[in-house]
């Protein structure tokens, strides 16, 4: 089935077998981990088309999306709540994330190079959200060079410099406690992808509490 080019989920759904045996005999094959990149690239474009076109809706359409993006995040949730990177990356969203109404899109900012770069990752490969949806947009102090800060923060958080806005200039309220390399805010404009969001932040951390989940990691 493997070799057929099943993924792992449908062989688990066919046969009964756990993921993580399944991973145990297959992630050191060199044919099964290629099986893995195009079964992921298909899964991406599949996930970029729909996207773009359910960002598309308006009107009285509307409701209607915003309702298939809640039962798509309950459906993936059952998966990707056994995910360290997407339980990581929802819990920095939880925290530092913009959680307001739908239409802002996904925002979340810092000044943390490290926890940008895990939310980048958390965005690209948990939620497979293509890397040319996700914008960056830097606040700087006047004192600053916004070309320098800008290629800090592509490097920083591996994204490309053509994914990052014009940066936007700020005074502190101290005259010289300043941020070396300004702040970083990372953002994903799709409406349908918000709603998943809120939705996962609305049901996941009661099934972290839950005794039965809690016990099956």
């Amino acid at each position: 089935m493997r070799r057929a080019g099943k993924s792992y989920n449908e062989i688990r759904a066919a046969l009964k077998i756990p993921k993580a045996t399944l991973s145990d005999w297959f992630s050191k094959v060199n044919w099964s981990n290629d099986i893995a990149k195009k079964l992921a690239a298909s899964v991406q474009k599949q996930h970029t088309v729909r996207l773009i076109e359910l960002d598309k809706v308006r009107g009285t359409h509307l409701k209607r999306a915003y309702e298939e993006a809640r039962k798509e995040a309950r459906t993936d949730l059952l998966e990707l709540k056994y995910n360290p990177l997407f339980i990581a990356g929802l819990m920095l969203y939880w925290g530092e994330g913009d959680k307001s109404q739908a239409r802002n899109g996904v925002r979340l900012s810092n000044t943390d190079p490290l926890l940008i770069k895990l939310y980048v990752f958390f965005l690209t490969h948990a939620c497979r959200i293509p890397i040319a949806r996700i914008k960056a947009h830097i606040l700087v102090y006047p004192d600053l060079d916004e070309e320098k800060c800008v290629q800090y923060w592509a490097k920083a958080s591996g994204l490309p410099i053509s994914n990052f806005t014009k940066c936007t200039r700020i005074i502190g309220r101290h005259k010289t406690k300043r941020l070396m390399w300004g702040v970083c805010l990372v953002a994903v404009s799709s409406t349908y992808f918000k709603e998943k969001v809120l939705e996962w932040l609305k049901i996941f951390p009661k099934e972290l509490m839950n005794k039965e989940y809690y016990e099956s990691i």
